[in-house]
């Protein structure tokens, strides 16, 4: 299996999965222009892509669906509630028919060669959803845009080989950064995002031996920095309630606008 970030952040995401022959894509929150100039680093073309699973509705994931539903007729996997949402999103523009399919949280579904796993994320969207995809043993998961995680979530997110996790803030200095008050509050809610503290608490529960790479998505622009979010999250494994140490495994992070390594597994 392969994965790797096209681009991951507050501006806009967009996560490439693949193996052999089939080429999947999790969100399009950035333009059209920009996707296909980050596959093309990787060897491939918007043109390759079998499917795009959406995680919810909110323009940093979808910005660019509309141009590549219209452009390529590529199928767009979702929810009831995001496809709803991304149907009303006037600037998206006009869909062709038939190329979404309505996906249900806890029920597989398969594009081509990968099997696909939605489950339910705790966030300020409609109907969101997380994403473990899997392939003959092998299997990732991409995990942002969650405000909070509890039993269920650390069930579904065992025994991976290598996780794209959301690190979006530093709480202090959100705390004491120029966003108001109202929109602080949403980010630190248990429908917000996840701060970089409670992305390592996070990793320390589902860490095991054959998870071979870890990486850090949906920073901040304003809340965060890599430095930070990469110490912090490092200082929770090592620090915890574990048997693991930050430098047992490959820890990078996502840039937010720019394409990260393809890693294989």
């Amino acid at each position: 299996m392969r994965l790797c970030s096209v681009a991951s952040g507050s501006s806009g995401n967009c996560i490439y999965a693949g193996v052999n022959d089939t080429h999947v894509m999790i969100d399009a929150g950035i333009s059209g222009k920009k996707i296909e100039q980050g596959l093309n680093e990787i060897g491939l073309q918007t043109k390759d892509i079998q499917g795009i699973v959406i995680t919810h509705e909110h323009i940093d994931h979808v910005k660019g669906l509309g141009v590549l539903a219209r452009k390529f007729e590529i199928p767009i996997y979702g929810t009831r509630g995001t496809i709803q949402a991304v149907r009303n999103i006037s600037s998206l523009g006009r869909f062709p028919d038939g190329l979404f399919h309505e996906i249900k949280e806890d029920e597989s579904f398969q594009i081509h060669e990968i099997h696909i796993k939605p489950f339910a994320v705790s966030h300020d969207a409609v109907q969101p959803v997380s994403y473990v995809m899997e392939h003959e043993g092998s299997s990732f998961g991409v995990v942002t845009d969650l405000g909070m995680y509890d039993d269920y979530t650390i069930e579904k997110l065992k025994g991976l080989d290598a996780l794209l996790l959301e690190a979006n803030h530093d709480v202090r200095m959100l705390q004491t950064g120029k966003y108001p008050y109202y929109l602080k509050q949403r980010i630190l809610g248990a429908r917000g995002h996840l701060s970089n503290e409670v992305s390592g608490q996070l990793l320390c529960e589902i860490l095991h031996d054959k998870l071979k790479y870890v990486l850090l998505g949906h920073l901040s622009k304003e809340n965060n920095y890599e430095e930070l979010a990469y110490e912090t999250v490092c200082s929770e494994i090592t620090l915890g309630d574990n048997q693991y140490r930050a430098n047992d495994f490959s820890i990078q992070i996502a840039k937010r606008d720019g394409i990260s390594e393809l890693v294989e597994f």
